[in-house]
């Protein structure tokens, strides 16, 4: 007899009950993978939001690396960079457009284009949703993408390689590293943490050209190479090793999350678009002595806490903000009930937090305690190869 695969078994389940994802509470998962190993690309869970319960829905679309993905606010297309050195011949990683097939969650690939870089490592979307930006770690470049009326993605409309002074770390900060990059508040500026340079750069964004360039508001001392100005926004202490920051709703507050030292450190706008530095604090126990490289920072959609994810303590960390100040106050550490928790999200009712283990291949889910911030494990466990991204939908 042939074998039916169980995600088969589980669609049909689901659609003769007439239990179709397109019910209140129900969304899909999205899971970016490396594909060095079993997995074959982008993987689909079905996500109960009322019960926590997570059902795998199986390939939703094949793909070479797509280390991090973003799906558009529409919810009716999935970017997903190919985290590769080589696109067709060039120093380059890929970025694929995929159509959401909002019933089933499976994905229908567009096109691809070249990411302006190697090793893409993230992507996000200007604030008109016109334009992909997107951070290439090895390029040490970051570029722009236009989106297509038909979700398709448009060759590079600009591309900027980071600079300036290395950090010290000579085997992770040898040259430029762009880690993440996202538009300001009023889609004036591309924020871009570099881990090679120890600072988070601010580009000058075109919304109309889709291009980036360098400020000329920064002081003679950080003048760059052949006298061009380099607009930094904040420094971080050598070695630090930015890798993510996340914003406060008004933007009015910065946490960068240091790669390289576990730590957090808080700056807070002038309203200048210049960060200053208001606190470092750390993600890791008090005499840690392993290795340890931080991984995701999230904030809470209440605005309340904050939580960063360590490899190597294999932990979630969990900190309250201070609403007036910004600060933050540690709250807890929890084991990830995994391996290496390079990523992790809320979902999209702010109940639970999920964490992608890489190395153990599953994904862990906490409750959320919406007056004190503390995680729970729930006992809910899903098996995923390689997890490294995750993203909520919603469907019809």
């Amino acid at each position: 007899m042939k074998k039916v695969s169980t995600a088969l078994v589980v669609m049909v389940l689901f659609f003769a009950c007439g239990l179709s994802f397109a019910q209140a509470n129900h969304y899909i998962l999205y899971v970016g993978t490396y594909t060095s190993g079993e997995s074959k690309g982008i993987y689909e869970y079905g996500y109960d939001a009322a019960s926590g319960r997570l059902t795998s829905l199986g390939l939703a679309a094949e793909t070479v690396n797509p280390s991090f993905v973003a799906v558009d606010a529409g919810h009716r297309f999935l970017y997903a960079v190919n985290e590769i050195r080589e696109y067709k011949g060039e120093a380059s990683g890929g970025v694929t457009a995929f159509a959401i097939d909002r019933k089933t969650g499976k994905l229908a690939q567009l096109n691809e284009v070249a990411s302006g870089g190697a090793d893409p490592c993230y992507i996000s979307f200007d604030r008109a949703g016109k334009y992909a930006l997107v951070a290439n770690y090895t390029g040490g470049t970051v570029a722009v993408l236009p989106i297509l009326s038909d979700g398709r993605i448009g060759d590079a409309s600009s591309v900027m390689k980071d600079a300036g002074g290395l950090g010290p770390n000579r085997e992770r900060q040898e040259t430029p590293h762009a880690h993440w990059i996202e538009a300001s508040t009023r889609n004036r500026f591309a924020y871009v943490s570099d881990l090679g340079l120890d600072r988070v750069l601010i580009y000058k964004f075109d919304a109309t050209k889709g291009t980036l360039s360098l400020g000329n508001a920064a002081p003679p001392e950080k003048a760059g190479p052949a006298g061009q100005q380099d607009f930094f926004s904040a420094t971080l202490a050598p070695g630090t090793g930015p890798r993510h920051v996340a914003f406060s709703a008004d933007g009015d507050v910065m946490y960068v999350l240091g790669e390289l030292d576990s730590t957090v450190s808080v700056f807070a706008n002038d309203a200048k678009e210049t960060f200053l530095s208001i606190q470092k604090i750390s993600a890791l126990p008090a005499g840690f002595s392993g290795h340890n490289d931080a991984a995701e920072i999230v904030i809470h959609p209440s605005g309340k806490f904050l939580y960063t994810s360590n490899r190597g303590d294999d932990s979630i960390a969990a900190f309250a903000i201070d609403r007036a100040t910004g600060k933050l106050t540690f709250i807890q550490r929890v084991p990830s009930g995994g391996k290496e928790p390079r990523n992790f999200t809320i979902d999209p009712t702010g109940s639970r937090l999920l964490a992608a283990n890489q190395n153990s291949g599953n994904i862990v889910e906490f409750t959320i305690n919406q007056a004190s911030g503390e995680l729970t494990p729930t006992g809910e466990i899903a098996k995923a190869p390689s997890p490294v991204c995750l993203v909520f939908v919603s469907v019809d």
